[in-house]
This record gives structure tokens, sequence and C-alpha cells, in this order.
């Protein structure tokens, strides 16, 4: 359900936003890393510490219970909002990162052997490298790799070529963080499954912009991250099929994740507790159902529209500026604008922003084996949200030609 608001209403449930640096409104273009907290959700994670805190599931007293009914609470939430079969399928974290070395971890003892393939892109964050790295070390299993067009688009027929009975696990990132592509997942995700080899979606870039439904993707493993999406930082989500979970062992023991412990053998805990070691980020849970309530008013239809009609217009405005150099031109994108200034380092044309209120990012975003392989050290990173405008994006544009008119 989705509720018609003008966005300067929209813009004023955000805190942050109203901030000036110096004489000058701050304008935030750096949503790819972190989104800024509408007041819904800083209410609910002040009023959780407030009058709600209390661990969890542990307490037969009423605060902890009530606190239990909460936390558990947000799971539904959470659950109705990506369309997974049940809730126990879904499984918090402390972030995208975590997801991943969680079936990561599970894939490098429970199912990968030597000779065994994993097969990730070459766009992918490090998040989506190092874990399936350290898992081809521990089993003896290869990492291959599916190659990108200068585009920034992932070369279809090259992974349809790397689609064979060795691979046992595809981890794909579903939007770019460094280039904002669109990969068409549901497809490679088909694909992948015709040959019975299981897909794990990295959805950090995704979740916030377009529509999840897990079960229509027929993914069998998604993950994200809440402060991507508008909640708490240190918290996060890892939906997995139940037949997938219950196969791969768990990542972390302790506390909570177990059935039965005795010196001889621990009986671990029914799902989706056996992935929970450990006095949970209860406050983060909260606020992540928060931020999906908040999405749900405004609506995702609205969020995907405005953010592609401010990426348009960003993009349109930068290119008729002959010095900059766009980087990912991909057909389908989300609201990530990347681009290079010729002749200059991408970290000077950042600072100069900065002190003209702008933040973007500079760097290579966590994907160095993607800069390398377009041949640059890093980009400028403009990314956008349904609460930033079109003047913001004008005032950027004038920052831009007044930064490369001094550096050029």
């Amino acid at each position: 359900m989705s509720t018609i608001r003008s966005i300067e209403s929209i813009r004023a449930d955000f805190p942050l936003l109203q901030q000036m640096q110096g004489n000058r409104p701050y304008i935030y273009f750096d949503n790819a890393a972190t989104t800024q907290k509408p007041r819904a959700v800083l209410d609910v994670s002040r009023n959780y510490y407030e009058t709600l805190n209390s661990n969890v599931h542990r307490g037969v007293h009423t605060l902890s219970q009530k606190a239990t009914d909460a936390f558990e609470e947000a799971r539904r939430v959470i659950r109705t909002f990506l369309n997974a079969r049940y809730e126990h399928e879904i499984i918090f974290t402390k972030g995208t990162t975590h997801g991943i070395n969680t079936v990561a971890h599970g894939f490098s003892r429970a199912v990968l052997k030597p000779g065994d393939q994993v097969l990730i892109s070459t766009m992918e964050h490090h998040s989506n490298i190092v874990p399936w790295q350290m898992a081809c070390e521990y089993s003896g299993a290869k990492l291959n790799v599916i190659p990108v067009n200068d585009r920034g688009e992932i070369i279809y027929e090259e992974y349809l070529k790397l689609l064979t009975p060795e691979v046992k696990i595809v981890s794909l990132v579903h939007v770019s963080n460094a280039l904002g592509t669109v990969n068409p997942v549901k497809e490679m995700i088909a694909d992948a499954h015709r040959l019975g080899i299981p897909v794990l979606i990295d959805g950090a870039q995704s979740t916030q912009h377009l529509k999840v439904d897990v079960q229509d993707l027929d993914a069998d493993f998604f993950v994200f991250s809440a402060h991507k999406v508008f909640a708490a930082t240190g918290f996060g989500v890892l939906y997995g099929k139940e037949e997938w979970l219950n196969r791969i062992p768990p990542f972390e023991g302790g506390g909570e994740m177990i059935k039965e412990v005795r010196f001889e053998k621990t009986t671990y805990n029914e799902l989706p507790f056996k992935f929970e070691a450990g006095t949970p980020h209860i406050e983060g849970a909260l606020s992540l159902a928060a931020a999906i309530r908040y999405i749900e008013m405004l609506g995702m239809d609205f969020i995907a529209a405005r953010e592609a009609e401010l990426l348009a217009y960003a993009s349109g405005l930068l290119s008729s500026i002959p010095e900059v150099i766009p980087v990912g031109t991909a057909a389908h994108k989300a609201s990530v604008l990347s681009f290079n200034v010729k002749n200059t380092h991408p970290l000077d044309v950042g600072t100069l922003l900065d002190k003209q209120g702008i933040a973007v990012r500079t760097g290579h975003h966590c994907a160095q084996p993607l800069m390398q392989r377009l041949g640059i050290p890093g980009t400028v990173r403009a990314s956008f949200a349904f609460y930033n405008t079109r003047e913001e994006i004008d005032l950027f544009s004038a920052a831009l030609r007044r930064s490369i008119d001094m550096l050029l």
C-alpha cells in the first residue's frame, strides 16, 4: 500500500537531510554505502531501549516476553517483504558479508570437495569474493569467474559455458555497487537450476531499489544489509530455502543455536535459531521492520520510478560535461552513477565536491577485480535514493564543473 506524498514532506522525515555544511545545504549522494534513517526508524530504536530493553527467547519475565514478541514480529515482517515461504527461512545476521560467509562456510564443510567449482562474476563486491576463496582453499574446490563487457554487463554466453556439472554453487550480485548494473538474476538462476546448481544472490544494492520476491526469483539464498534499507548498521538477513539451511552446518557456535549441549556432542537447534548464535541485534531487527513499513507506505513502485528519474536526469547533465568519462553504461541500471574526470584522480574530485557540501564515494568501491578489468584505479560514485532531488543534482553538476576548472 502506497501513500502519495510530496518530496518535501518525505525529506522532512530524515533529520540528517536537514543539515547544513557552512551556509550550504548538505547533499548526500552516498546512498550505496549507507542510507539515511527516517524518524519512524529512529523512534523505534529509541523506544526499544527506553521501554522494551531485554534479552529475547530466554526470559520468563514480562519484559523479555514482550521483546521476544517484537523481535519475532520483525521476522514475520521481513518474511512478507521478501515473500519467503516460511519465517524460519529468515536468518538474522550482522549483514550481507556475514550472510555470505555463513553460506560459504556451510558449503565448504558439507558440499564442496576437490574438483568442484564455485562460480561468481567479475563485478562482485569483495564480500562475495573472499568468503568463496576461503571456502575453496578449505575444500579444494576451484573459483571460476564470469567475465563482463566494457559496459559492465555480464557476458551471458560465457556464463552459460561456465555452467557445468562441476559447479556446486553460483553466487551473484543482483545490482553492482560500483556500476549500478542490474543483473538478469532470475534468468541466471533458472539456467543454473536446469543443472541442479543452487544460487546465492547478493541483494545488498537491490533490496532498497527493486521489489524482491525470493520465490519468484527462485533464489536458493538471498542476503542483504539493514543499513542499506534505511535501518540500523550491524544487522542483516540471510534468506535460505529450508532444504539448504537444513543441509549446511552453522557458521558460529554458542548460546541460542543449540538444542542440547554435552561434552561428548552438541545437538543444533531448529531453524532459524541454528544459525543465530549469541544475543542478537534486537534493535536492528526492530529497526529493519520499521524501515520496511516505511518503504511499503511509500510503495516500491514509487521508489523505483523516482530513482530511475533521478538517474536519467543526472546522467543527462553529466553527459554534457566533456571532461567526464562515464563508467558502467549497462542497459539496465539502478541509481548509481560512476564516472571519472579526464586527467584527474577520483579522490581529488571527491574531495573538492565535499568542500562544496556534496557527499560522494571515491575509490575502488570494494570491487578491485572489476576496476582491474576496466583498467582504472577507481571512480567517483554518486548514488541516489528516493529522497534526493533534481535541485540537488543541479548543484552537484555545477559543483563538479567548478571542481574540474580547479583541477585542469
